[in-house]
This record gives structure tokens, sequence and C-alpha cells, in this order.
């Protein structure tokens, strides 16, 4: 399993992508992409000798079946998929790509049902929103033993170091001011 550690840049905008190909981050997160754009975006990455992680439910045109999620492995090659999706994490996981599942943390029956799924499916690390809760950091931890990504919701350099005091292994942000961190 690939170690995340430190901020991992999320891209909303092209101008903070193309900022982040002569960056010393090791990933960049795609998120909010097209199914037209996807491709060319992860192979201009990874001719900058980034790694990728594309967020699978974000893609506009792409339905998160087998399917649309095997065009995702075959076609476009990311080295990692997050998703809300228990499916889409499984299917990453028989495939060997590096699977984050993303973790709404909105109350206790979403916390409850979410754990259930991450215990069920077994990512290799989860992405908690909002990233900004340490003590939901430590309890989900403690409960599923799996690495968490604290993301959402992070703002401040306060907000990065209490989320790695809870124990978070990796900050997940578009912020562009806190990839220097």
């Amino acid at each position: 399993m690939a170690e995340l550690n430190g901020i991992l840049p999320a891209v909303r905008e092209m101008k903070d992508f193309e900022k982040l190909l002569d960056s010393n981050h090791d990933y960049i997160i795609f998120l909010e992409s097209r199914l037209s754009q996807i491709k060319s975006l992860v192979s201009y990455a990874k001719r900058s000798n980034k790694k990728v992680l594309v967020h699978a439910d974000l893609i506009q045109g792409l339905k998160t079946d087998e399917y649309g999620i095997e065009f995702i492995f075959r076609e476009i090659k990311p080295d990692g998929i997050i998703s809300t999706r228990g499916n889409v994490i499984s299917l990453a996981k028989q495939h060997h790509i590096l699977a984050i599942q993303r973790m709404f943390a909105v109350d206790s029956h979403a916390l409850e049902n979410t754990i259930h799924i991450v215990n069920r499916v077994k990512p290799d690390y989860i992405e908690i929103m909002p990233g900004i809760v340490p003590t939901l950091i430590t309890e989900i931890y403690e409960r599923t033993q799996i690495p968490i990504i604290a993301g959402g919701l992070i703002r401040t350099s306060e907000d990065v170091h209490l989320a790695y005091g809870a124990g978070a292994k990796a900050i997940s942000t578009s912020d562009n001011e806190l990839w220097g961190l």
C-alpha cells in the first residue's frame, strides 16, 4: 500500500493544477473533473512524475457502477480512487488500486453506517469530512484501525496541526494557501 502523508493538494481549478506540476508534492487529487478531460489531466500529471488520486463520484459523465469504474482503471489509470461508495472501494481493492473511502460525518447515523461499510470493504485510507473534528479522527481510527486523511473545512495551519495531533496521516485540501505547510 502507498504511504500517504503530509498535505494532499486537491485540484478544483486549472490554474492550481499548473502550480502543482512544479511543486514538491508527490500526489495530486482531482476533484470535480469531466470524463472528457480526466484522462489527459492524469497523463499530464504523470509526465510530471506526480501520482494521481481521482474522486470517482465527482467525475461528471461517469456512472460509478462496475463498468464505469473499470473504465477508470483501464483508460485513466490513476494511482488511487476516492469514493463514498463501498462498491467503488471494493472494485479498487480488487484491481490493486489505492482505495480511499470518503466519509461525511454529519451525524451519528451517518457515522455508524459508514463505519459499518468501512469495516466490510477495508479501504486503504478513510478521508473524514469535515476534517476539523479531532475527536472524530481519533475515534474513527480506533474503531477501524485504518489510516485517516482529514479533509473538508480545514482553513488554517492550526486546523492542520490539530488533525495531525488527533492521528491523521495526511490532510487533503483545495486551499492552495495550505499546500506549502
